[in-house]
C-alpha cells in the first residue's frame, strides 16, 4: 500500500504540473491573469497528493506593507502558507539551487537572500522594497533555518533587516509584521508526539527525494496555521525588540498548538 500511494501521489503531482506549470510560466510573463490563482491551485494539489491538511486560525493581515513572520519545519510550510493566502517569500540564496524547492520557490517569485554578498545586498533590498510597495505580502521564515516542529529556534534579528531596507526605500513611514505559527499536529487523526513530528519536519542537509516519500507514504497529516496580530514598525523601531516580540508570539501560538491540537474532524 505504501508503494501504491507513492506512485499515485507522485502521478498527482507530475499530471497537475503538467498543465499549471505552464500556465504559471503565461501569468508571470504577461500578466493575463494573477500568478497566486495558479499558485493556490498548485500549492493545495501537492498537499493532496502528500495527503497533508491545512488548518487556519486567523488570517493574513489586510494591512500593508505587510511582512510575515513564521517558524519554519519543512519544504511543505511554502505549500501550506501558499494555499491559503496570498503571500511571497524571502528565503536564503542557497534555496534557489535546490531540486524541485528551487524551482518552485521561483515560480513563487521568492526573493533570495545572499546575506554574506553585501555588493548584492542594495539590489534585494530594492527588490523587497519594491514588492512591499506593490502590496505583496512578504514571509520571513526568521529562523533562519529549519527546525524539528518541537522546539523554536531563536528569531535572527538581522533578518528583519528587510523591514529596515523597505523603510529606507521610501515604501512606507510603517511596516506592518505580523506573527505566524506553523505546527504539524496530527498523523492519522492522532495527536503527534515528539518523535512523530519528524515525519513532517526536513532539518538541514536532510535529502529532498527521501523525505517527499516518506510524506507520501505515510499521509494524513495535519498542519496548522496561527496568525498572530501584527506590529507596526517604524523609523524609531528597532529590529532586536520587533525580532523578540515576534519571537514570544509565535513560540506561544505553536506550543499551545502542539499541545491542543484542533479536534480532529
Amino acid at each position: 500500500m505504501r508503494k501504491l500511494r507513492i506512485a499515485l501521489g507522485l502521478l498527482m503531482i507530475a499530471a497537475g504540473s503538467v498543465v499549471l506549470v505552464p500556465l504559471q510560466m503565461v501569468s508571470m510573463k504577461t500578466g493575463l491573469y494573477r500568478e497566486t490563482i495558479i499558485l493556490r491551485l498548485w500549492h493545495r494539489l501537492i498537499l493532496k497528493a502528500l495527503g497533508i491538511r491545512v488548518r487556519a486560525v486567523g488570517t493574513l493581515s489586510q494591512k500593508r506593507p505587510l511582512l510575515v513572520a513564521a517558524n519554519h519545519v519543512s519544504w511543505t510550510d511554502i505549500m501550506a502558507i501558499g494555499a491559503v493566502a496570498d503571500v511571497s517569500f524571502i528565503a536564503k540564496a542557497e534555496l534557489a539551487g535546490w531540486p524541485v524547492v528551487g524551482w518552485l520557490s521561483k515560480l513563487q517569485r521568492t526573493v533570495f537572500v545572499a546575506r554574506e554578498r553585501k555588493r548584492e545586498s542594495g539590489q534585494q533590498a530594492s527588490e523587497i522594497a519594491e514588492r512591499l510597495s506593490s502590496g505583496s505580502a512578504m514571509v520571513l521564515f526568521a529562523e533562519g533555518s529549519t527546525g524539528d516542529g518541537n522546539q523554536l529556534m531563536p528569531f535572527k534579528s538581522t533578518l528583519f533587516g528587510a523591514a529596515k531596507l523597505a523603510l529606507d526605500e521610501g515604501v512606507a513611514e510603517t511596516v506592518y509584521i505580523q506573527p505566524l505559527a506553523i505546527a504539524y499536529t496530527r498523523l492519522h487523526g492522532m495527536a503527534m508526539g515528539r518523535r512523530q513530528r519528524g515525519i513532517a519536519s526536513w532539518i538541514g542537509d536532510m535529502d529532498l527525494w527521501p523525505h517527499i516519500k516518506i510524506l507520501l507514504a505515510e499521509g494524513a497529516i495535519d498542519v496548522e496555521l496561527h496568525f498572530g496580530e501584527p506590529i507596526a514598525f517604524s523609523a524609531e523601531s528597532r529590529r532586536k525588540e520587533a525580532s523578540q516580540a515576534m519571537e514570544g508570539q509565535v513560540r506561544e501560538m505553536m506550543q499551545k498548538a502542539l499541545r491542543n491540537p484542533l479536534p480532529h474532524s
